[in-house]
């Protein structure tokens, strides 16, 4: 996640085209797990030209800058096969392309010892294309990228290409920014030093803005209404489903979500760039991101901010599905082991072993929380309003449900209980599943009796008869309580209820 974080960054970060698309080539390597990438852009003839190169600058030297025409690519696209958006070239076939004008390279290696592996002569093409002007459909070709030699050496699965496709989306929409950007700087400083032709300049800048594909806006720097917006073309208008008239009486400050605020505080002043979200008419929010560049007058300082807008919905959605996906377990969508760590880290002060060596985790840990309550063991007596419950939940008899019905039928019964324990427990605690058919309950702010009041009930729940496939079956759980305190690393305090458990088990007692 954070290598496709910054591989995003750089997309919409580069100042030039050309900076563009050498960020499109470095991301592939760096971020997509490919050793060598070629971006083939389209000219204006239509044919295609290699404008920049990663992986190797060996073949870079010997690559760009040669074309291949828009006949040959057009061949290669319609006959190959089609991944998702993607075109894949199996080396079997791919000798019918050599006698075209297509640059390529060649890469050594051995053959392939199974049908998943990569061949040194598979191709890989992913064509990008401007943004279409309804959804879902797209527009002209705007370029093509060549992928080769996958890292791991195997042909990309389902989620690599996935990935790659949503690189690609990305890629186009900063390739055509870039050039939008380039177009709106020229008009820019013909503003500028082109006082003679003021009108033909402003005229140019004015297409601009009203017709390009995303969002922009122009806004107030001086005077008491610094930041009201001025001006907004349709996108903006559209994206925000808010008209031009209503959106003069605001400022993006009050747009933004109270969470991102002072991020387009930040970006008012001097400019920049931050991803956030603005609300639309209908009081949802979208995921923009937000670009300010501070248009000045030679003699008076800055006049106003020229703001881009941009819809990455779609790509924040992935990422924050990427990152559900690495936290939680798959089967039963609750938390997996090393989000439960994770969370229990962050409730406990550092552990011995790292206070003297304190790294920027922790600090960035400290800096989150600068008001840390001490956890502590309750007394019998206390109440147990600064402790916190580790309830280590092992199922009985589960083996041989698996082992009669089929794992199909032991899923359906861990679904069942991680939905049950979830509807036992408060808003704020946790409930996670460590592995196999082991859970864990954190649960603050208990006494001794609460948290042995709290696993009797889950227990109870547990026992309880599970209808799979019209059969009743049931499973039994074993209960072990421990406590987290300050001075325990995570994985000690899940080790101290872990005994517990099994200390249960041995003495045949469901709860300890």
């Amino acid at each position: 996640m954070t290598s496709l974080h910054s591989v995003f960054e750089d997309l919409h970060t580069a100042r030039s085209l050309a900076d563009t698309l050498q960020a499109v080539a470095d991301g592939v390597v760096n971020g997509l797990g490919y050793k060598l990438a070629c971006v083939n852009l389209v000219r204006p003839d239509g044919d295609l030209v290699v404008a920049a190169f990663a992986g190797n600058s060996a073949t870079e030297a010997q690559i760009s800058g040669r074309v291949g025409s828009r006949e040959s690519w057009e061949r290669r696209l319609s006959m190959g096969e089609p991944w998702g958006e993607l075109r894949f070239i199996p080396h079997a076939e791919s000798w019918v392309f050599n006698e075209d004008d297509v640059p390529q390279w060649h890469t050594e290696g051995p053959a392939p010892l199974s049908e998943d592996e990569w061949h040194p002569s598979d191709i890989l093409f992913a064509p990008m294309y401007t943004p279409g002007v309804s959804g879902g459909s797209r527009g002209e070709l705007i370029g093509v990228l060549s992928v080769d030699q996958p890292r791991n050496g195997r042909r990309p699965g389902l989620e690599q290409y996935e990935a790659l496709q949503s690189y690609v989306f990305q890629a186009s929409i900063a390739i055509g920014n870039a050039r939008l950007r380039a177009n709106m700087q020229r008009a820019l400083v013909r503003l500028e030093r082109e006082q003679q032709s003021l009108r033909a300049s402003e005229q140019s800048f004015r297409q601009s803005f009203e017709y390009a594909p995303s969002g922009m806006a122009i806004a107030e720097m001086d005077g008491d209404q610094h930041g009201r917006i001025l001006r907004t073309n349709d996108a903006l208008c559209r994206l925000l489903g808010r008209p031009a008239s209503a959106m003069r009486r605001y400022s993006f400050s009050d747009l933004v979500h109270p969470e991102d605020i002072h991020l387009v505080l930040r970006i008012s002043v001097e400019g920049g760039r931050a991803e956030l979200r603005l609300g639309r008419r209908d009081g949802t929010y979208v995921w923009v991101s937000l670009r300010n560049s501070v248009v000045a007058d030679a003699a008076n300082g800055p006049r106003f901010l020229l703001t881009h807008v941009e819809d990455i919905e779609e790509r924040k959605l992935r990422e924050l599905q990427l990152a559900h996906r690495a936290s939680h377990d798959s089967l039963t969508g609750l938390p997996n082991g090393g989000e439960l760590r994770s969370r229990l880290k962050a409730m406990l002060c550092p552990s011995r072993e790292h206070k003297d060596q304190p790294d920027s985790g922790a600090l960035e840990d400290n800096l989150r929380a600068p008001s840390h309550t001490h956890l502590q063991t309750p007394s019998k007596s206390a109440n147990g309003s600064r402790s916190l419950a580790v309830l280590f939940c092992d199922l009985d008899g589960f083996k041989s449900i698996n082992d009669r019905y089929g794992h199909g039928t032991g899923d359906a019964v861990l679904i069942e209980v991680a939905r049950r324990l979830s509807r036992q427990v408060r808003d704020g605690d946790t409930v996670a599943r460590l592995s196999g058919d082991q859970f864990v309950v954190l649960a603050a702010g208990l006494s001794r009796a609460d948290a042995h009041d709290l696993s009797v009930k889950l227990r109870n729940e547990i026992i309880q008869p599970i209808r799979v496939d019209d059969r009743a079956m049931r499973v039994g759980a074993s209960f072990g309580i421990g406590w987290a305190h300050c001075g325990m690393t995570a994985d000690e305090t899940l080790n101290s209820a872990d005994q517990q458990m099994y200390k249960a088990k041995r003495s045949g007692e469901s709860i300890s």
